[in-house]
């Protein structure tokens, strides 16, 4: 028997519900995964559409994280700018064994240093925002995700629930994934190159 492996999604006010929601959703459906959600103090956080959740542990009580999962939304723009947040998120992706985020979370991450020397991608309709936060990331213009090494990255919103199934299978294996996309009644893209909102926002 292994341990379960913890994913910690990070909460911040103004995230996008669906860039939270949607990969819980799938990672719920694993049995060898557990989820925690992580806010600036326990209660809850405001997602940009209005619906809250519960954050069980705040960013100080977070101790030896396993799966960090940075969600985008409104509210990274602020935090972009706000150099405790972004001090507090590289200290904990570099303890992380593994870090992933959505749409613009890697926007976060990027001006966290957390993505240097590393491929990623974001969300296309903002992504000449995100990669100003980062110069110094390779990133992918065209790519659903984007996963280099320790590293998994998304494109937008929806775009995280197709990582998080290719990231369960890389955890527990391609039938655990289909396990659970079939139990939420979601067909994934399975083609991480898959990307036609590149060349919508003319970025391919």
């Amino acid at each position: 028997m292994t341990s379960p492996r913890r994913i910690s999604v990070v909460l911040f006010e103004r995230f996008e519900v669906l860039d939270v929601l949607g990969p819980v959703e799938l990672f719920s459906k694993v049995p060898g995964l557990q989820v925690e959600h992580v806010g600036p103090g326990t209660g809850p956080v405001r997602s940009a559409q209005g619906v809250q959740v519960i954050a069980e542990t705040s960013y100080q009580e977070l101790q030896e994280p396993d799966i960090l999962l940075v969600p985008g939304g409104a509210g990274t723009r602020p935090l972009a700018a706000d150099p405790d947040f972004l001090g507090w998120l590289g200290r904990t992706a570099k303890n992380s064994r593994l870090v992933t985020s959505v749409c613009t979370g890697s926007a976060l991450l990027a001006a966290a240093g957390a993505l240097d020397g590393y491929c990623a991608t974001s969300n296309k309709l903002a992504f000449g925002w995100v990669t100003g936060c980062g110069p110094d990331v390779d990133w992918q213009p065209q790519a659903r995700w984007v996963a280099d090494r320790n590293r998994w990255t998304s494109s937008g919103v929806a775009a995280g629930m197709d990582m998080a199934h290719a990231l369960i299978q890389h955890l527990h294996g391609a039938e655990a994934a289909d396990n659970a996309a079939r139990i939420a009644e979601y067909e994934p893209h399975r083609d991480s190159t898959w990307d036609p909102f590149a060349q919508i926002y003319g970025l391919s």
